[in-house]
């Protein structure tokens, strides 16, 4: 998904392209703190979204400290369009509320992406605003302030109460 997440179909690139972005995904995972969710269609992952530490020194565009995970999204293209970016978003940020105070995304800006982003809260971090390391595009950064609430996850449609009947 990472693929997708930073644009590289629209470039007609690859990850290989672009080492640097391996910090998004490289050893995710192995940090309890990483946080991730995706959606299924038609039988396959549709698009992902998941977040997670990174440090300085890596130099991502959407790091605002040590303690505020970086956003990274990404939607196949056939399945865009569809809501299946928002609701994956939705749900990473009611998880991520149990974890962290606030995450932030780096966002190109002017992109329609910036007024998607503002619609779920995401404010724009004045002095951050950077380059993008696909297209040198102009990027800025956006964060959000999380709320801790309890974790509801979608279901399958699966109701255990029903189990024995």
């Amino acid at each position: 998904m990472l693929h997708y997440a930073a644009r590289l179909d629209e470039v007609e690139k690859t990850l290989d392209d672009f080492s640097k972005l391996s910090i998004y995904e490289k050893f995710y995972g192995l940090n309890h703190r990483d946080l991730g969710v995706y959606a299924m269609a038609d039988n396959e992952i549709a698009g992902a979204a998941w977040i997670r530490l990174l440090k300085e020194s890596d130099a991502p565009n959407a790091y605002v400290d040590t303690e505020t995970p970086v956003l990274t999204i990404g939607v196949k293209p056939k399945f865009r369009g569809q809501g299946i970016a928002s609701a994956i978003l939705e749900q990473l940020l009611q998880e991520a509320g149990a974890l962290y105070e606030q995450i932030s995304v780096s966002v190109v800006s002017d992109s329609p992406a910036v007024k998607w982003y503002e619609r779920f809260g995401f404010v724009q971090l004045q002095g951050a605003e950077k380059k993008s390391p696909v297209d040198n595009s102009d990027v800025i950064t956006m964060t959000k302030k999380l709320i801790k609430q309890e974790v509801k996850r979608p279901s399958d449609g699966y109701d255990a109460s029903y189990w024995m009947d």
